[in-house]
Order: C-alpha cells, then sequence, then structure tokens
C-alpha cells in the first residue's frame, strides 16, 4: 500500500512538472489581458505612412497578425525576391511583412542605409535580398532610425502594441495582449517546434537587446 501512495505522489510531480513546463513552453495557452485592465493608455501613432487611414502602430500589429494567419512554417531560405514568396518564413519576416505593409519597406530602408554607411554594418558584400532579414543589421538599422525606448519589461506602460523588441539573434513585434502582470505577449517566429506565434515570453528571457518604435 505505501509503494502505491509513493508511486502515486512520484506521478503526481511528474505531472505538474510536465505541465509546468508545457506551460512555460507555451504549448499552453496563457490567459491574456487587455491595455484597459491595467488603465494603460492605448498608444496611437501620429503618422500613416501608407495613408489608408490606420495609424502605423495599429497598422502594422494588425499586417503581423494577418501574416501569422498564413502560419508560415520555420526554414531559413534565400530569396531572389528578397521577402519570402511561399509558406516559410523567419523571426525577421514577422516584422518586415509588419512593417511592409503599413507603408515601410525594410528591404529598401535597410540597403538604402546600410548603402550609405557601410562602415556602421562592418558588411564587406550588400545584398539586399538578405541583409534586411539579418537580426544583427536590424539593430543597428533600428538603434539609428527608430524611437529606442525601454527594456525593463516592468515599466509596462511603455510597452505597446506595435513595438519591434530585438533579442540575442531574434527579433518580434510586441503584442497588445498582455499577461497578470501587465507584461505583454510577444508575436514572432522561432523555431519549427513553436504552437503560436502570439507568445508570453517576456518574464523568461534575459536577452532584450533592444525596444523600438517606427517614428
Amino acid at each position: 500500500m505505501r509503494k502505491r501512495y509513493i508511486v502515486l505522489i512520484i506521478l503526481i510531480l511528474v505531472t505538474i512538472f510536465l505541465v509546468y513546463g508545457l506551460y512555460i513552453l507555451n504549448y499552453i495557452p496563457h490567459k491574456s489581458y487587455s491595455n484597459e485592465y491595467f488603465n494603460i493608455e492605448k498608444y496611437t501613432s501620429k503618422i500613416d505612412m501608407d495613408n489608408d487611414g490606420i495609424d502605423d502602430a495599429t497598422d502594422i500589429l494588425n499586417n503581423v497578425r494577418d501574416y501569422i494567419k498564413t502560419k508560415p512554417k520555420y526554414q531559413s531560405k534565400y530569396y531572389d525576391t528578397g521577402y519570402p514568396n511561399d509558406n516559410y518564413g523567419v523571426c525577421t519576416d514577422v516584422v518586415a511583412f509588419g512593417l511592409l505593409n503599413a507603408g515601410y519597406d525594410l528591404k529598401e530602408l535597410v540597403y538604402n542605409d546600410i548603402s550609405n554607411n557601410k562602415d556602421l554594418y562592418d558588411i564587406e558584400i550588400i545584398d539586399k535580398n538578405i541583409d534586411f532579414r539579418r537580426v544583427r543589421n536590424l539593430k543597428i538599422y533600428f538603434d539609428r532610425n527608430a524611437i529606442k525606448l525601454t527594456n525593463d519589461i516592468k515599466d509596462i506602460k511603455e510597452w505597446q502594441g506595435g513595438d519591434i523588441i530585438i533579442f540575442d539573434k531574434h527579433i518580434g513585434i510586441i503584442s497588445d495582449k498582455r499577461n497578470k502582470n501587465g507584461v505583454p505577449f510577444v508575436i514572432h517566429h522561432a523555431s519549427i517546434y513553436q504552437k503560436y506565434y502570439e507568445e508570453d515570453i517576456l518574464e523568461y528571457r534575459n536577452d532584450i537587446y533592444g525596444h523600438y518604435r517606427i517614428s
């Protein structure tokens, strides 16, 4: 009888750890909250780059959500078109497509900035079709061409949907959904094992390199 209790306790503990692990890895959906729940005023950009009647912050967030609805498969490939033209992509494509349909052609913007400031990017051969899809280059580009914001995730009011976040070798778009602490979810594409594209990950990362807003 005692052995049965021990086995039962072990099974319960294993189940708890398994569920917790799946939760941390976002295989189990996290409850989300809105800005209003935390009395945070939604940021509305004063710019509408593509003149579609939607401010840039909202436009970028809407476009990113439209992109992830296509459920792109994670795979790093080179495209003569620059932007992927099939159902594959990587983390930088989430940002690139989000900005593209808001009036910002990241391929052209990054190419022009690299061409005029090649020494800053430390690039020997410029390749317009791939340079804008490299996190390292985007870090330099946004440092120079976007509004730099806090990296402190506890300063929750300073994080708004449509912002850009850069990690070590990874990038994504800040969601307008938040966890129970008010920390925003991130819309990103990290690996072939990722189940959802909009995830509660910021509190589990210690490699935030930059937080930006399109200006």
